[in-house]
Order: structure tokens, then sequence, then C-alpha cells
């Protein structure tokens, strides 16, 4: 006899979504972007792409849970494009995944100057979480941190 409880999916969190994000890689540490229309996601993924990180995905972002941790790719029809507001879609080298390690989120700005450590809940994991920085600094910082992380 079948329960509802018993179907596939049915009490467990799911294992995959899909978000309305950019994501960059450096080596196998990736980046979500999130934000509004227009807040900048593709604008700061092509700063930091000019730092040396390569594109994953662009405006939507399939994460993964894999092995413990949090995976992003990119869906098929969008890979290897990204938009540049007032030029158009660019084709980019693009790494096919990586393990999400940091989430910025745009459409909050950091007040403070030595901001705690935040997290947010991706498919039931804690994935560091950074506010917008009002600073020519940003896209260099951030770079610092997927290479060597936060200090505590």
């Amino acid at each position: 006899m079948s329960r509802a409880a018993d179907a596939p999916g049915a009490g467990r969190q799911t294992d995959r979504t899909i978000m309305h994000a950019t994501s960059v890689a450096l080596g196998n540490s990736g980046l979500l972007i999130r934000g509004a229309s227009g807040s900048g996601k593709s604008g700061l993924a092509l700063q930091l792409m000019a730092f040396g990180a390569r594109l994953i995905s662009d405006d939507g972002t399939v994460i993964t849970v894999h092995e413990g941790g949090l995976m992003m790719t990119a869906p098929e029809k969008i890979s290897g494009l990204i938009e540049a507001r007032g030029i158009g879609l660019l084709q980019a080298d693009v790494q096919p995944s990586a393990w999400l390690r940091l989430v910025v989120d745009l459409d909050e700005v950091e007040a403070e100057r030595l901001p705690p450590h935040r997290t947010c809940d991706l498919l039931g994991q804690k994935v560091a979480l950074l506010h917008k920085v009002e600073s020519p600094h940003f896209p260099a910082a951030v770079l610092q941190y997927l290479k060597g992380g936060r200090h505590a």
C-alpha cells in the first residue's frame, strides 16, 4: 500500500534548483551572484572575468546537491553567453561547473566596515554570504575571498 509520504520527493527537501542568478568560478570555487533584474549581476561577473574568473552561467544557474556540497552548472540553452547592457549578448569561455563557495546579494547594501560573517541557506546547506559594497574595490575583494576565504 502506497502512502503520500513514500512518494518520491515527499517529505524531503529537493536536491536541485534553478536560480535567477549569475555564476562564475575561480578554479573549483564558485560564486553565485543574485539580485533583482538590472542590479548588476552580469556587470559584476564581467569584472570578475576580467580578473581571471570564468563564467559558469549568466541569468540562470542550476544548483545541485552533490557529494555533500553544492555544484553549480549552466542550463544548456544559455551556456557560454553573458549579457553586457548596452552592448548585447557576448560569447564567453565557460567553466562547466564549480562548487558553490560564496553568494553575493546585490539587493542588500553592506553598511558595516567589518560586517559579521553571514550565511544563507540553499537546498538545506549553509553558504557564505556577502552584501553589495559600493566601492570600486568590491570585485577584487570578492575575487580574493574566493582565493583565500575570510579571516575568522
